[in-house]
C-alpha cells in the first residue's frame, strides 16, 4: 500500500517566530508518536525555510521550497535556485501552482525545466496541475490536467518520472474563494491520471479547500494518495487535525 502523503504550503505567510513556533509544535508531536503510513511536509516561504527545516530534521516530516529556478546560478535578480533551496534544507520544490502560472507567466515549458531542475539536484518535484473553471464547465478537466502534466515530465526517464509527486488542485477549488469539489468532480481525473500515470509517479495528491470536514472523504476517491492542504493547515491544529484523518484513515483501509 502507498505511503499517504499530507502537506501544506504557507504561501505569503509566517514571519520567522510564527515559522518557528509551528514547526517546533510539530516536532515536538512528530517525536511524541508520529504519523504511521504518512508521509508528513511543509512548505514554508523562502524567508524561514532553513529555520524550519533546522527544527523538523529528523523528525521525520518533509521541508520544501515554494518555487525555484531551473538555472542553477547567474543573473536571475530575486530568483532562488534548487541549489540555494537545498542548501537551506529543502527536498522537495513545489512547482508549477497556478498562482504562479497566473500571476508570474509560467508556462508548461518552464515548469517542465523546473522539474527537470529539482531532479538534477536530488529533491522531489511537487508538481502542480489544475483546470480553471471555464474548462470544468465544458467537461473538459481530464484532458487538460494530462497535457499538462504530460508536458512537464516530457524527456524524464522512468526512474525520473518515479520520483515525482504530482498534485491536481483544480483553480476553481483554491484560494480564498475556492469552493470544495465534491468527489464526482475530481473522480475522473483521478481515474485517469492513475491510468496514464499511477505507475509511473510516486503518487497522486489532491489539494482544492481540503479541510477536517473533507478530508477523509477525500481520501477515499479512488487513487488520490494523499493532500495538499492550504488555509485549513496553516494552524498548527489544523495541520495536526488533518494528519490524524489520515492515519485513522490508513487503519481503516488497512483492515478491510
Amino acid at each position: 500500500m502507498r505511503q499517504t502523503w499530507i502537506g501544506t504550503s504557507w504561501k505569503m505567510t509566517k514571519t520567522l517566530a510564527e515559522s518557528s513556533s509551528f514547526a517546533r509544535g510539530l516536532a515536538a508531536r512528530a517525536h511524541q508518536d508520529g504519523w504511521a503510513g504518512v508521509q508528513p511536509f511543509v512548505i514554508p516561504p523562502s524567508t524561514s525555510l532553513r529555520l524550519v527545516a533546522d527544527v523538523l530534521d529528523g523528525s521525520g516530516v518533509l521541508v520544501g521550497a515554494q518555487n525555484a529556478h531551473w538555472e542553477d546560478e547567474g543573473a536571475w535578480t530575486g530568483e532562488v535556485s534548487v541549489p540555494l533551496v537545498v542548501d537551506a534544507g529543502a527536498r522537495l520544490v513545489e512547482i508549477g501552482h497556478s498562482e504562479r502560472r497566473t500571476h508570474f507567466g509560467e508556462t508548461d515549458e518552464t515548469v517542465r525545466l523546473k522539474v527537470s531542475a529539482a531532479l538534477r539536484h536530488g529533491c522531489i518535484p511537487l508538481l502542480c496541475v489544475g483546470e480553471p473553471e471555464e474548462v470544468f464547465a465544458r467537461g473538459g478537466s481530464t484532458a487538460f490536467v494530462l497535457a499538462q502534466v504530460e508536458a512537464a515530465m516530457r524527456g524524464l526517464g522512468p526512474d525520473e518520472q518515479r520520483r515525482v509527486i504530482v498534485a491536481y488542485e483544480p483553480v476553481w477549488a483554491i484560494g480564498e474563494h475556492g469552493r470544495a469539489a465534491r468527489p464526482e468532480d475530481v473522480s475522473g481525473v483521478f481515474e485517469q491520471l492513475a491510468a496514464e500515470f499511477g505507475s509511473r509517479v510516486r503518487a497522486l495528491l489532491y489539494g482544492g479547500s481540503v479541510d477536517a470536514g473533507n478530508a477523509a472523504r477525500t481520501l477515499e476517491v479512488p487513487h488520490v494518495h494523499g493532500l495538499f492542504v492550504g488555509r485549513a493547515a496553516w494552524t498548527l491544529p489544523g495541520f495536526l487535525k488533518i494528519l490524524d484523518i489520515a492515519v485513522s484513515h490508513g487503519a481503516t483501509c488497512g483492515s478491510t
